[in-house]
């Protein structure tokens, strides 16, 4: 029970980690680092989705020959579109833009801010539980340790995220405080998904291929959707693509080592 607590809050002391930054840096993030951290996150997150959720989704249903990539297939499309409709329903505005998405709406640029990184990490929650919940009901294909291994490289990509999520909110006007605190708390969405998760596992684990496969496809909606095009925007584009490099590999080496 410790060791599941553990592996739950891991990402969201990641994120609140990232977003101290906020106390040590004066000014705004440099292009350079925002776009080689960006490059990091989307390859952590991209592996994470490959070794640790679509394998072992497509594993599960070995016994069924070429049909068991079927599960894997359907629910990664389903969680494609289901980060689609949020995305599209949702009322938020991504960092370094002024036009908001989604539905219209009267509230703040903070907020809208906030709610756009609550999208970003809900995918990230998502993929934790359903790990956790395939370990702790004995899958096959995944261990506790795999389990702590997608719950530690989320928290290592939350570490820039936290201070990319922090840094624009305190050149908004919010106080060093205020910037933690909010760049903290986006996170908070994500054990919180997990936890949800986890309650129904009971439920959920006939289909727990079509869940790995599910988290996958969120994960790599929000990869291709923002993380991608604002690291490949402008100049310096070169950095994220070494981040995402780096960010891949140490992802991989994880899953692979611990898991």
């Amino acid at each position: 029970m410790i060791t599941l607590a553990i592996g739950l809050l891991i990402p969201l002391l990641g994120t609140m980690l990232g977003s101290t930054f906020v106390f040590f840096m004066r000014d705004a993030m440099s292009a350079r680092l925002q776009k080689s951290l960006l490059g990091f996150a989307s390859g952590v997150m991209v592996a994470a989705s490959v070794w640790s959720l679509l394998i072992p989704a497509i594993e599960m249903g070995a016994d069924s020959g070429k049909w068991a990539v079927v599960p894997a297939a359907v629910g990664f499309l389903l969680g494609m579109g289901f980060l689609l409709l949020i995305d599209e329903l949702t009322p938020h505005l991504h960092i370094g833009t002024d036009k908001p998405e989604g539905l219209r709406s009267h509230l703040s640029k903070t907020a809208m801010l906030a709610l756009a990184v609550t999208i970003h990490n809900l995918p990230e929650g998502m993929a934790v539980g359903v790990v956790f919940a395939g370990a702790e009901n004995g899958a096959a294909h995944i261990s506790l340790a795999g389990a702590i291994a997608v719950s530690l490289g989320i928290a290592i990509q939350n570490v820039p995220e936290g201070a990319i999520i922090s840094m624009p909110m305190r050149a908004a006007g919010n106080s060093r405080w205020r910037s933690f605190l909010l760049g903290s708390l986006s996170g908070a969405v994500e054990p919180i998904g997990a936890v949800a998760v986890l309650l129904l596992a009971s439920l959920l684990m006939p289909a727990l291929p079509y869940l790995l496969a599910f988290a996958a496809g969120a994960m790599f909606y929000v990869v291709v959707e923002e993380l991608i095009p604002e690291a490949s925007s402008g100049q310096h584009s070169n950095l994220s693509t070494i981040g995402f490099a780096i960010g891949f590999v140490l992802m991989m080496i994880l899953d692979v080592v611990i898991g």
